[in-house]
């Protein structure tokens, strides 16, 4: 098992203390805030990740574009079982994995502690709990 981080290096301990021998690789994909678009800027992740069961932490799931588009890498590159685990979810965002994933022949699970009201107009989760990182790190 290789769980994969998009954002989630502050739920990767607690993953390690779950998963002890687990490999870990890292996804790093941001979200321009005009297009709500993703790009990568990181990848640690094996090139073959063929017929393995994959892990990604996500703390916001809110348009879900960022995740759809690492779990397409994951995919991609052979994962045959892709379960992301997210604190917090828009509807919006869960639709839109229903919408890319709900036919299909992979195997995708969303994970998610709790399910909040919408997205705003700037594609942010609302009320949500502010940026995920600024609270991990204590900037607010």
């Amino acid at each position: 098992m290789v769980p994969i981080l998009r954002a989630g290096l502050g739920m990767l301990n607690g993953m390690v203390r779950l998963m002890p021998t687990a490999e870990v690789g890292f996804l790093g994909l941001v979200r321009d805030e005009e297009t709500l678009s993703a790009s990568i800027y990181a990848d640690r992740l094996p090139d073959n990740l063929q017929d393995r069961q994959v892990f990604v932490l996500d703390p916001m799931l809110a348009t879900g574009g960022t995740l759809i588009a690492a779990i397409d890498i994951l995919l991609d590159r052979g994962a045959k079982d892709v379960t992301a685990i997210c604190l917090l979810a828009a509807p919006e965002g869960l639709a839109r994995l229903e919408a890319a994933y709900g036919n299909s022949t992979a195997h995708v699970t969303i994970v998610t502690a709790g399910l909040d009201e919408r997205l705003n107009e700037k594609g942010y989760i609302v009320p949500g709990l502010g940026d995920a990182g600024d609270r991990l790190y204590g900037t607010v």
